[in-house]
């Protein structure tokens, strides 16, 4: 649960409607939706409404103009163009997740696409596609290759609300795209609706589905055949634990039960259903519906049922995040089951390269660190934003890579790349392959791995911020930060570029024996968040936050003023 601060610095109480199933005249009107993405028309002189790549990709809601035809059409021509501009001619594998916005983006970039001469790749049948079946349909096609690359685009706006739309694009690498591409793509994008679209190739829907460029991919069954290399599937099918899954009606919704058919595991799919207002999932912490498998009030009907399995797992729409429940304990931190899946796989992946570092965000548990020591292993830590990782899982440099926000992924057990996009299917699998071998769930691991490391407790807030405050927080410097102390701790250092890569971090962070504060803009909301982690306890967490807020309200305050003169 997320606990958010107003610029009142007070916590709101969650929305009346947590954990309820919304009614009727709560949910997404799905035919207004639809109809303002197509009839409202973004204008470029409000920044608001130009195209702006986040961490991942462009987001919005069609009735805000900040996701319209118009923004699709853009991206996708300067998708074409980006690839022109780099050799890029092989196929581009373009997937869909169960948003309502999603199938009529599709039509629009399958129109520029087919109208630019593209060769694509689309889901046999209309299936629907995670993620990482798209990291991973590029990486195979572009094993051994010297010319002809693949790349890809995913229609989706991850685990955001049914209003929201979503693209991004996956260069030949196989992961999100960096901020060199991701800025080129904007800048060519929003020059585009500048010029009305004026001189945009394209054809209609019908013909773009009929031209010669457009081909039928088997997504699932190349993903669901592949997986055996990844996670111990005979293990899983032989030792017969049962195991649960939600797949949140998202784009993995069918891969579940072709996972257990292929591989004859005692699997429970607990959910199929598709429904773009998605008025199955009971609303988050503010009243409003997210597919979060992070969440306690996302999870709950699977917690409910935590008693029913040896242990069960939920992924987000696009399949890109995972949640993990143990009988033991329940809804796992999404930080929590990330140290136990790097201690399991380094005892467990013996071929893997000895060099293999352990991939981190800066917000990402300081019991991670713990554990690189411990293992001996390099830790690799880097700004919020998985592009940062895919470089190190292609050439193998990285051997696990995840971030607080329940996105992880790893090698194949040969040592070899499997995607280097999160991938919410595979660490949702491994729990079932760490509970068959150890005997213990996931829940039970991270108890005995805190024995000996410590306990971490964390949080995080967030709190309103305007643009001019988000720059603000962006460009702080270490010396704005005049406290030697934080918590009760002298503070070991203050960081504004990530120790791993030496890229900004967007922000900042305070480090100290037994706890840290990170504090950052969000990428894609008008708000910032405060991270916080203690080995300490609550009340040392509490006193963290506090501290925390004060430094960056004072940061802040005094980089406004010297502004202002």
């Amino acid at each position: 649960m997320n606990d958010v601060l107003m610029p009142t610095q007070t916590s709101p109480p969650d929305s009346p409607f947590a954990g309820k199933t919304l009614s009727p005249d709560h949910l997404v009107n799905i035919a207004r939706l639809v109809t303002a993405y197509y009839v409202r028309i973004p204008d470029p002189e409000v920044a608001a409404q130009r195209v702006a790549f986040g961490t991942s990709g462009h987001r919005g809601v069609s009735s805000l103009a900040t996701f319209n035809e118009t923004h699709v059409l853009a991206v996708c021509q300067a998708i074409c163009r980006y690839r022109s501009a780099h050799g890029i001619d092989g196929p581009l594998f373009l997937g869909i997740d169960t948003h309502a916005l999603s199938e009529p983006a599709f039509a629009s970039a399958m129109e520029v696409f087919a109208g630019n001469g593209v060769e694509v790749m689309v889901a046999a049948g209309g299936e629907y596609t995670p993620t990482p079946a798209v990291s991973h349909a590029i990486l195979t096609h572009n094993v051994g290759r010297t010319a002809g690359f693949a790349d890809g685009v995913v229609i989706t706006p991850s685990h955001n609300p049914p209003d929201n739309g979503g693209i991004k694009y996956n260069p030949p690498n196989g992961g999100p795209a960096s901020s060199e591409i991701t800025g080129w793509i904007e800048s060519q994008a929003n020059d585009l609706l500048r010029d009305g679209l004026r001189t945009l190739p394209r054809v209609s829907f019908d013909k773009a589905m009929r031209a010669s460029t457009t081909h039928g991919y088997d997504f699932v069954n190349s993903y669901v055949d592949d997986l055996r290399h990844v996670v111990d599937m005979t293990l899983l099918r032989d030792s017969g634990i049962h195991m649960g899954v939600d797949p949140m009606g998202g784009a993995g919704v069918h891969y579940w039960q072709a996972i257990a058919d292929r591989y004859d595991l005692n699997l429970s799919v607990t959910r199929q259903t598709v429904d773009p207002t998605f008025r199955f999932m009971p609303a988050d912490w503010d009243g409003q519906i997210r597919m979060d498998p992070s969440s306690h009030y996302a999870m709950q009907r699977l917690i409910a049922q935590k008693d029913k399995f040896d242990v069960a797992f939920a992924c987000d729409t696009d399949h890109d995040r995972h949640g993990i429940v143990a009988p033991s304990v329940g809804l796992l931190p999404a930080n929590h089951y990330f140290s136990v899946l790097v201690q399991y796989l380094f005892a467990e992946r013996p071929d893997w390269p000895a060099s293999a570092a352990i991939g981190k965000t800066v917000v990402g548990s300081q019991l991670i660190d713990r554990l690189a020591a411990k293992l001996g292993r390099r830790l690799y830590e880097v700004p919020v934003g998985f592009k940062w990782f895919a470089p190190g899982l292609l050439d193998g440099s990285l051997a696990v890579a995840g971030e607080e926000s329940a996105g992880a992924s790893f090698l194949r057990r040969d040592g070899t790349v499997w995607t280097t996009d999160k991938d919410g299917l595979i660490p949702a699998l491994l729990a079932g392959e760490m509970t068959a071998r150890t005997g213990r769930d996931p829940g039970e691991l991270y108890l005995k791995l805190t024995e000996t490391l410590g306990a971490p407790v964390e949080a995080r807030r967030e709190a309103s911020a305007t643009p001019a405050q988000k720059a603000r927080l962006a460009a702080l410097s270490p010396g704005q930060i005049h406290s030697t102390r934080l918590a009760g701790e002298p503070i070991n250092a203050i960081l504004t570029r990530a120790p791993g890569n030496d890229a900004p971090i967007g922000g900042l962070k305070v480090i100290t024996d037994h706890g840290w504060f990170a504090a950052r803009p969000s990428g894609t909301e008008s708000i910032y968040k405060i991270y916080a982690e203690s080995f300490l306890g609550d009340s040392h967490l509490q006193q963290l936050l506090s501290e925390a807020q004060a430094l960056v309200d004072q940061a802040l305050a005094g980089e406004a003023a010297n502004t202002a003169t």
